[in-house]
């Protein structure tokens, strides 16, 4: 990317030693940078040096926050992550007693917070280097998701406790329901697909509708047993006969 496209920079220090918020801005900026030049270059061809020059630091001062340049990615990586996850609180404000409403809200937040410019940087670096560093995705999975399938998990026992739905594994059904909703597309943003927000709009609102359909809890599911046992005691109270 350009640098003129780039993230406007931050004002640098000027002499003396910086405040604590000035090197906390500094070290963010860093940060970034290395990010873009990872994304530009890829890890390989990109050096400390370069990413140095261009946020106005020597090559000691990133040297003594981190020790290689695998360390310095590792940091940048953490540091996407923390962009793009969607905080449990956010997702806290959408529960309401309406689980359609819940479900399509949780769906449209995630999906735009992965087709934001913080989700889409994430996204690249991922594909591109995890063949290298196979534990990026996991740590992307585990701080960004995970948290996701929770909520939604314990979403789905209150409502099935209820006996609105029937869920016998909440966290496989809160996994499968935000494959359907973000899966497909968000593959085809990041490689470049164009994809209209109402044909987004209108996935969510099937896949929604798809998932409530599946879980619901039917007249002839009531007694909880499984459809081999209901048609035997259908037979034996003389209700199923065929």
């Amino acid at each position: 990317m350009p640098k003129s496209q780039r993230l406007v920079r931050r004002t640098r220090p000027g002499g003396g030693r910086p405040t604590r918020e000035q090197a906390r801005l500094r070290h963010e900026e860093l940060l970034d940078e290395a990010l873009e030049q990872f994304l530009d270059k890829g890890f390989v061809m990109t050096t400390i040096e370069a990413i140095a020059v261009a946020v106005g630091m020597t090559k000691r001062t990133v040297y003594s926050r981190y020790a290689d340049k695998k360390l310095l990615f590792a940091a940048t990586v953490q540091r996407a992550i923390e962009r793009w996850i969607v905080p449990i609180e956010a997702l806290q404000v959408l529960d309401i007693d309406d689980l359609q409403g819940t479900l399509t809200a949780v769906a449209h937040i995630r999906m735009q917070n992965a087709n934001s410019q913080a989700g889409l940087r994430l996204q690249r670096i991922l594909n591109a280097e995890s063949y290298r560093f196979p534990e990026i995705f996991s740590l992307a999975y585990d701080q960004g998701t995970v948290p996701t399938i929770s909520f939604l998990a314990d979403l789905l026992r209150r409502h099935a406790k209820a006996g609105s739905i029937r869920v016998e594994q909440a966290e496989i059904a809160a996994t499968a329901f935000l494959s359907m909703v973000i899966g497909t597309p968000i593959r085809a943003i990041v490689w470049g697909d164009s994809v209209d927000d109402k044909v987004l709009d209108e996935r969510v609102r099937i896949c929604v509708g798809l998932f409530l359909d599946g879980v619901r809890t039917r007249p002839n599911a009531a007694s909880g047993l499984p459809p081999a046992a209901r048609r035997r005691a259908g037979r034996g109270n003389g209700v199923d006969r065929g």
